[in-house]
C-alpha cells in the first residue's frame, strides 16, 4: 500500500490510491500532495427563475429519476444544508443579449441515452451446466428511460472514454469526474432500509447494470465480473419482477439504517439541538471592532434554538471560561494561555461547580450580560503584535465539550448526538502559546516556528475531529490573521475559515449560519472502477482512509477516502487515466458514500455509472463537457499555486496547456506550423482565459490571506461555485431597471448602465456615469439585500468605497459552506 505524501497544512489534500495490483508506472507517484483547505464548497446553483418572456439557456437540463418502487419519496438524508443562491430573482425581466452566447454556466449532463440505447449486450457467460445464462434485470421500457451516468451528484468531464491509452492519457486535457457526496437531489434517491448486497470478491454493490440469474438469484459484479449470491432475494419468475428492487432499477440509491451503534447516544428529535456550541472570542479588539462584534453576538444569542447548549470563552494572553451559574454578573475562570492547559486546570473546570455549557433558554440573559461586559483592548500595542493564545483557548473548549461538568442528570453523562461546534471569532494572528507564530515576519526563526505551528494546529484539528467537534474560524478586521497557520485547524476538524471586512452584519449572518450548519459525520468515500481505469489524483476535503476504518474484501482495489464531514457544499475532483488499451464497449464506475447524517441514521449512498468507449477522437471530443473539464483543470492548477509567485507560474502552464491541446487534438493550418484548436471544445480556452486573469490566478485580489482563502475555497467547492469563480457571470443594469446578461468578455460600458460581474465569491459593479451612481448603487444594493434574505449560505458586505475616477463598487459575497 502506497504511503501518501505529507500534505502541507492549510490546503486541500490529494490522496494516494491503495492499489494491490501493479501500476503501469510503478516508479511514478500517482498523487501530488495537495494543500489543505476549508471545507465549504457550495452546491449547484439552481437554474435561474425565468419569467415567461425570458429565454432559458438551451443547455440547462433537469435530470430525472425514477420514483422509488415502494412509493416512498424522500429527499437527501442531510436535510436543511446550506446552499448558495442562484442568480438573483429580478423584479424586471432579464433581456437576452443581442448576440448568441452561453448565457450562464449550465449544468452538464453526465451521459444521455439515445432512444434506442439499452443495457450491455455483450454475450453473457455460460456456466458448467451449460444451460444457465445471466439475464439483464430490467424490461426494455425502463432500459430506455434511464441514461448512462445519470446522477446529479456526479459530473464526468466527458460522456465517453477513448479506448486507446496513448490518446486518452493526454495530460493537458485529461479525464476525470466531480463528485458531490452530500448533494441534495430532486427528486430524492430511492431509499432501501436493509443491508446491501455486495460482491464477495471486490466489495462492489449490486446495481442497475448487473446481470442477474433469475433462477438462482445470483448476480454478476460489473467491476470484477465475479458471480455472487443474493441469499435467494433476487429469485424471480421474470426479469420484469426485478424492477421491484430499487438498487436494480436506479443508478442512485440510499441504503439507510436507523439503529445507532455509538455509545452513550441520547436520541432526540434533532440531534443538532443536543450538540453544544462554544464561542471562542478574541478579546484584543479595538473599540470600533468590539462594538460591531457585540451587536453580532447579541443577535446570535437571539437566533439560537432554546435547547442548544452554549459556552463562551475569551482569549488574549489568558483564557477566560465564563460560568453560567452566576445569574446576575459575568463571571469567568481564568487559565494561563502561554502553554497547553494542565490536567489540574482541566479537572478544576470539568469536575468543578461551574456551569460552562448551558441551554440557551436558561442562560440567554447571562449570555447578554457577558457580551455587554466586554471591553476594548487598552494597551498601546499594534493589532498584529498583541498576544493571542487561540490554540490554548480551543484546547479548553474541547475539554469542556468532552468532559462531564454540570451537564449531568442522575449520574448519567449526556453525550451530544451530532457534531459539536467551536466557533472562533478572531481579529488577529495566534501569537502566544501553542500553535503560535512570532509577531513579525522578520523574526530570525520565523520559518521554523511557522512550520511547528502548522503541525500543531493540524494535530489539534485532528483531535477535534476524533471527538466529533468541528472548528469554524470567522476572522474579521484589517489585521492579517496568518491564514496558512489557522487553516489546518479548521480543515482537519472539518470546519471552515472565512474572512470578513469587519464584525458587522455579514459577520453576524455567517456566525448564525455556522451554528445552524448541518453536517454528516464518520464519512467514507469508496471509488471503484473497471480494471481498465486508474485513479491518479483526488482533490477535496478528505484524506486517505486507514485500512482499519473500513470493511475490506479479498480483492478490493478501491480507493477509500475518509471524509472530515459530509455536507452539500463539498466536492471531490478525481482524475483518471487508462491503464491500457480498452477492449470492452463500456467502462463502469461505482461511488459509495457511507456516513451518519445529522439524525444519526447510517447512510450508504451508492452511485453506479456506465460510460461507452470509442475509438474516434472526434466522437470523444464531442462528448467532452467543457465546463467540467475546465473546473478539473483549474483545480489541478490551483493545487500548485501555493503563493502569489506560484500563481504567476501557473498562468504560463495554462498557456502551454492550451497549446498542447491544440497540438494533440487540433488540425494543422495549411501552409503553417500553427494548429487550430478543436472546434468540439471551443468553449474550453475561453474558460481557461478567465481562470488565467480572474481572482484565482490573476491580480484582482491583493493580500495573501485573501488569496489563500479563495484557493482553499475553490479546491473544495462544488461544480457551480467553482465554475462561477473561474468564469464570471456578467449582467448589465440599465437605468430603467432592466438587467441584460452579457458575455463575460463584452464589458463595453454606456453612460446609462451599470455592469454587475458575479465572480462566485465577489460581486463587482462598474458605474460610469457618476451623476447616476447614487441612484444605481441604491437600486443594486436593494437587489443584493433581497438576494441575501432569500439565501441561506451567503453573507454580503460592502468593501471599501466608490472610486470616482473608475466608478467601481465592489461587493464581497462572503461564503460559508
Amino acid at each position: 500500500m502506497a504511503t501518501p505524501p505529507q500534505a502541507s497544512p492549510g490546503y486541500s489534500k490529494t490522496i494516494t490510491p491503495q492499489m494491490d495490483s501493479p501500476s503501469p508506472n510503478p516508479d511514478r507517484s500517482p498523487i501530488v500532495p495537495a494543500p489543505s483547505t476549508i471545507s465549504p464548497a457550495a452546491p449547484r446553483f439552481p437554474p435561474p427563475n425565468l419569467r415567461k418572456d425570458q429565454i432559458p439557456s438551451p443547455s440547462i437540463k433537469n435530470p430525472t429519476m425514477l420514483s422509488p418502487a415502494n412509493g416512498v419519496k424522500t429527499g437527501s438524508p442531510i436535510p436543511h444544508l446550506s446552499t448558495p443562491p442562484g442568480p438573483p430573482v429580478f423584479t424586471s425581466p432579464v433581456r437576452p443579449a443581442a448576440v448568441p452566447f452561453r448565457t450562464s454556466p449550465a449544468t452538464p449532463q453526465p451521459v444521455a441515452f439515445s432512444s434506442g440505447s439499452s443495457l450491455p449486450t455483450s454475450s453473457p457467460p455460460h456456466f458448467s451446466n451449460g444451460s444457465v445464462e445471466l439475464q439483464q434485470q430490467l424490461p426494455s421500457a425502463i432500459e430506455e428511460s434511464l441514461p448512462d451516468g445519470e446522477s446529479p451528484c456526479v459530473l464526468f468531464s466527458a460522456q465517453k472514454v477513448l479506448k486507446q491509452k496513448k490518446q486518452a492519457n493526454v495530460p493537458s486535457l485529461g479525464f476525470g469526474v466531480l463528485v458531490s457526496p452530500g448533494r441534495e437531489t430532486s427528486p430524492g434517491p430511492q431509499v432501501i432500509q436493509r443491508d446491501p448486497h455486495r460482491c464477495h470478491n471486490c466489495g462492489a454493490y449490486s446495481n442497475f447494470y448487473c446481470n442477474i440469474l433469475i433462477g438462482s438469484g445470483q448476480w454478476q459484479c460489473v467491476i470484477c465480473r465475479n458471480l455472487n449470491g443474493s441469499e435467494g432475494e433476487y429469485i424471480t419468475s421474470s426479469k420484469e419482477d426485478l424492477c421491484n428492487f430499487p438498487e436494480l432499477s436506479s443508478p442512485l440509491v440510499d441504503f439507510i439504517q436507523t439503529g445507532n451503534k455509538r455509545p452513550s447516544f441520547v436520541p432526540v428529535t434533532d440531534s443538532r439541538t443536543s450538540a453544544p456550541i462554544v464561542l471562542v472570542i478574541d478579546e484584543c479588539l479595538d473599540e470600533p471592532h468590539l462594538q460591531h462584534l457585540q451587536s453580532s453576538l447579541h443577535a446570535f444569542v437571539e437566533s439560537v434554538l432554546p435547547t442548544t447548549r452554549i459556552g463562551i470563552i475569551l482569549y488574549g494572553r489568558t483564557v477566560s471560561v465564563y460560568d453560567f451559574s452566576e445569574e446576575s454578573i459575568a463571571s469567568a475562570d481564568v487559565i494561563p494561555g502561554g502553554t497547553s492547559p494542565t490536567q489540574e486546570n482541566l479537572k478544576a473546570l470539568i469536575y468543578g461547580t461551574g456551569i460552562y455549557l448551558s441551554p440557551m433558554h436558561a442562560s440567554k440573559e447571562v449570555a447578554h450580560q457577558i457580551f455587554s461586559s466586554l471591553r476594548p483592548y487598552k494597551l498601546n500595542v499594534p493589532e498584529a503584535s498583541r498576544d493571542r493564545c487561540l490554540g490554548t483557548a480551543v484546547e479548553v473548549a474541547l475539554a469542556i465539550i468532552q468532559g462531564p461538568s454540570a451537564d449531568m442528570s442522575r449520574g448519567v453523562v449526556k453525550r451530544p448526538g451530532g457534531n459539536s461546534r467551536i466557533i472562533v471569532c478572531s481579529g488577529g494572528p495566534n501569537t502566544y502559546g501553542p500553535g503560535s507564530v512570532p509577531h513579525s515576519y522578520t523574526h530570525p526563526n520565523y520559518p521554523h516556528k511557522e512550520k511547528t505551528a502548522l503541525k500543531w494546529m493540524e494535530g489539534l484539528g485532528r483531535e477535534a475531529h476524533q471527538h466529533n467537534t468541528v472548528v469554524d474560524i470567522l476572522c474579521a478586521g484589517t489585521c492579517p490573521v496568518r491564514v496558512p497557520v489557522l487553516q489546518p485547524l479548521a480543515k482537519a476538524s472539518g470546519g471552515v475559515l472565512v474572512l470578513h471586512d469587519d464584525f458587522g452584519e455579514a459577520f453576524g449572518v455567517n456566525l448564525q449560519r455556522a451554528s445552524a450548519r448541518a453536517a454528516g459525520s464518520h464519512g467514507l468515500l469508496e471509488i471503484r472502477c473497471s480494471d481498465d481505469i486508474l485513479v491518479t489524483h483526488v482533490v477535496g476535503p478528505g484524506e486517505e482512509a486507514h485500512i482499519d476504518t473500513h470493511e475490506t474484501f479479498k480483492n478490493d482495489i478501491s480507493l477509500c477516502i475518509q471524509l472530515l464531514s459530509v455536507e452539500e457544499t463539498q466536492c471531490f475532483s478525481i482524475s483518471m487515466e487508462n491503464k491500457h488499451d480498452i477492449k470492452s464497449d463500456y467502462v463502469y464506475f461505482q461511488l459509495a458514500i457511507q456516513y451518519s447524517n445529522v439524525y444519526q441514521a447510517d447512510i450508504a449512498r451508492v452511485i453506479t455509472i456506465r460510460l461507452p468507449t470509442v475509438d474516434s477522437v472526434s466522437a470523444y471530443l464531442q462528448s467532452v463537457q467543457d465546463e467540467v473539464a475546465a473546473v478539473l483543470i483549474a483545480k489541478r492548477t490551483l493545487l500548485r499555486a501555493n503563493n502569489y509567485s506560484d500563481a504567476i507560474d501557473m498562468r504560463t502552464t495554462i498557456d502551454e496547456r492550451v497549446k498542447d491541446i491544440a497540438l494533440k487534438f487540433g488540425s494543422q493550418v495549411p501552409k503553417s506550423k500553427l494548429y487550430r484548436f478543436p472546434k468540439e471544445i471551443s468553449l474550453l480556452p475561453e474558460l481557461l482565459f478567465h481562470l488565467r486573469r480572474g481572482p484565482l490566478l490573476g491580480s484582482i485580489v491583493g493580500h495573501e490571506d485573501e488569496r489563500s482563502v479563495l484557493r482553499n475555497l475553490f479546491l473544495n467547492a462544488s461544480f457551480d461555485l467553482s465554475l462561477r469563480m473561474v468564469a464570471p457571470r456578467c449582467l448589465m443594469h440599465r437605468e430603467g431597471g432592466t438587467f441584460e446578461e452579457l458575455p463575460a468578455y463584452d464589458l463595453a460600458m454606456q453612460s446609462d448602465t451599470a455592469v454587475v460581474l458575479d465572480h462566485g465569491t465577489d460581486v463587482f459593479i462598474w458605474v460610469l456615469n457618476l451623476q447616476l451612481m447614487k441612484e444605481e448603487v441604491q437600486q443594486l444594493w436593494q437587489l443584493v439585500e433581497h438576494w441575501q434574505k432569500s439565501s441561506r449560505s451567503y453573507g454580503f458586505q460592502l468593501l471599501g468605497s466608490l472610486h470616482s475616477r473608475r466608478g467601481v463598487l465592489r461587493l464581497a459575497i462572503l461564503f460559508l459552506g
